[in-house]
C-alpha cells in the first residue's frame, strides 16, 4: 500500500500553486495581462500528473518502502506482545482451575503481573506507533520540499508562467504535459546525491512502564500507523 500518495497530494497542490503565484509575481507590473486581452494567450502553462510523480519519483518509492518495513515491525511487535500476554493469561487460568494457587496473595501477584504486561504492551506499541508517525511526517516534509525546490528551478529555467496539477483542471491538452520530464529531472538529481531513506531501526526503545494500574488490553487490533486511504 502506498503510504505517501494521498498524504502528499494536498501539500503538493499547495506547492504547485505557490510556484504558479511566484512565477506570475516575478513579472513586471506592465506585463500583467489585461482582462479579455490577448496577453492571456501568451502565457506559458504546463501541467504535471502528481499521481505519476508519486509513483515514479525514487525518493517517494524509497519512503514508501521504508514505511512498509516500519509497518511490518509494528505488526510483529504487536503480535509478539499479544502472544506473551495470552500465554501468561492461559497459564493463570489453568493454575486457577487446577487449584494450584495455594494463597490469595499468589493469585493476586500473578494478576498484577498480567496487568503490568498489558500496560507495558500498550505503552510500547503507542511509543512505536508515534515513532513511525514522526518518521512519516519527516519523510513527507523531505519529499514535498524536494519537489517544491525542483519545480521552482525547473519552471524558471523553462520560462513557464504556471505549472498546474492535472487533477485540478477540467481539461488540458496532453501536449502541455511535462510529467515525464519532471520525473526524470527529480530522479537525476536524487540519484546524483545518492539519496536513500534510512532503513528502520531493529527495535524501538522500550516505553517507560505505567505508573498506575492499566486497563485490560483490548482484543481489537489497534490502528496501524502510517496508512493512507488512496481513494479519499
Amino acid at each position: 500500500m502506498n503510504f505517501i500518495k494521498n498524504y502528499s497530494k494536498l501539500a503538493l497542490l499547495a506547492a504547485v500553486m505557490m510556484l504558479a503565484a511566484t512565477s506570475c509575481n516575478d513579472k513586471p507590473a506592465a506585463e500583467a495581462p489585461k482582462a479579455g486581452g490577448p496577453a492571456l494567450e501568451n502565457l506559458k502553462i504546463r501541467y504535471i500528473d502528481e499521481d505519476s510523480i508519486m509513483a515514479n519519483y525514487n525518493l517517494a518509492k524509497d519512503i514508501n518502502e521504508a514505511m512498509l518495513r516500519r509497518q511490518n515491525q509494528f505488526d510483529a511487535a504487536q503480535k509478539q506482545r499479544a502472544n506473551e500476554i495470552s500465554k501468561f493469561g492461559n497459564a493463570m487460568q489453568q493454575k486457577y482451575q487446577n487449584n494450584q494457587y495455594l494463597t490469595e496473595e499468589a493469585f493476586n501477584a500473578d494478576q498484577a503481573k498480567l496487568q503490568k504486561m498489558q500496560a507495558d504492551a500498550e505503552n510500547y506499541l503507542a511509543s512505536l506507533q508515534q515513532s513511525i508517525q514522526n518518521e512519516l511526517d519527516q519523510s513527507q516534509t523531505q519529499l514535498l520540499d524536494s519537489i517544491d525546490n525542483f519545480m521552482k528551478d525547473y519552471a524558471k529555467k523553462k520560462g513557464f508562467d504556471m505549472v498546474l496539477r492535472k487533477s485540478a483542471t477540467l481539461f488540458i491538452d496532453e501536449k502541455y504535459d511535462v510529467t515525464n520530464e519532471v520525473v526524470e529531472g527529480l530522479n537525476k538529481r536524487y540519484n546524483k546525491v545518492g539519496g536513500k531513506v534510512a532503513p528502520a531501526p531493529a527495535k524501538a526503545p522500550e516505553a517507560a512502564p505505567a505508573k498506575t494500574a492499566a486497563p485490560t488490553v483490548s482484543a481489537e487490533k489497534p490502528a496501524t500507523p502510517g496508512k493512507v486511504d488512496l481513494k479519499k
